[in-house]
């Protein structure tokens, strides 16, 4: 197998939410190109699945019981990476919830619970990896917003975007704060992706319909999105840092902000119908 291919060789990742969805992707690509991963998530079995998985594929892995809002379980969860392979080289804030609610219908409780996963969740997660990727002058943070962090969530209720939009500020704010450091933050922007999230709460004939309304008519799948990751968390994406990459399908096209003078412009485009393209 050439180097290319093992890219991830002496690191160390923890995916948070990886016990199915995206997050699975993600910890077996990494695990695929040499490093050993954390497989992190609040369903102990599935993350367990995961992790054995991994394991019988003769990589390193260990499962481990995370809720990314509460920071004693997340000091916990990077202990024992810590304990187990030496350090943290890679940190995939994937962990994430979905709920449909009309905005006025939200309890506090749900309110506060998608925040609590969607937000705070990448706020605990990320400064419990920085010394170690310090200490090594080298680290990836990469957080999986959405294209609803751009515009409105296309499933998900307003809590929902409002934690996506939350998730690019954060990275940026990481981004300017760590890269004299070596670690670079980014965020992935993803769309319609077939997880068992979306599948689950989403009616058959409605996906059938998102489906024809997109560019490319079809979801999006979990290992396109670990893809983009896996070049986001290598040496190939050194001089990225601060960025949001859409993975839509073209469904959601957006001038990419331009830096200057400290201003950012943005402007985005949702479109919704064949009747754009023809």
């Amino acid at each position: 197998m050439s180097d290319r291919n093992m890219r991830f060789k002496d690191k160390v990742a923890i995916i948070t939410g990886a016990g199915r969805g995206m997050g699975a992707a993600f910890a077996r690509l990494f695990a695929a190109e040499g490093a050993a991963v954390t497989v992190s998530d609040v369903d102990t079995a599935a993350a367990q699945r995961i992790s054995d998985e991994i394991a019988g594929s003769g990589a390193r892995s260990i499962a481990v019981n995370c809720d990314v809002g509460k920071r004693e379980q997340v000091q916990a969860m990077v202990q024992q990476t810590l304990e187990a392979f030496g350090t943290v080289s890679i940190l995939v804030n994937n962990a994430g919830i979905l709920y449909r609610t009309p905005v006025e219908s939200i309890s506090e409780e749900e309110w506060n619970l998608v925040m609590s996963v969607k937000v705070n969740g990448v706020v605990l997660c990320s400064p419990a990896v920085i010394a170690p990727m310090k200490e090594q002058g080298w680290g990836r943070i990469v957080n999986l917003s959405s294209s609803a962090g751009k515009t409105v969530s296309t499933l998900g209720g307003v809590h929902y975007t409002a934690s996506k939009h939350a998730v690019l500020g954060i990275t940026r704010g990481f981004a300017r704060e760590l890269a004299p450091y070596g670690i670079t933050a980014n965020a992935i922007c993803p769309g319609l992706i077939a997880t068992e999230m979306v599948l689950d709460n989403t009616p058959a004939d409605e996906l059938r319909a998102w489906e024809e309304s997109f560019p490319i008519q079809r979801l999006g799948s979990p290992e396109e999105a670990a893809w983009l990751g896996g070049f986001l968390a290598s040496d190939e994406a050194a001089y990225i840092t601060g960025a949001a990459f859409d993975l839509t399908g073209g469904d959601l096209m957006v001038c990419e902000p331009i830096a200057g003078g400290g201003v950012w412009v943005a402007e985005a485009v949702r479109l919704r119908t064949r009747k754009y393209w023809e």
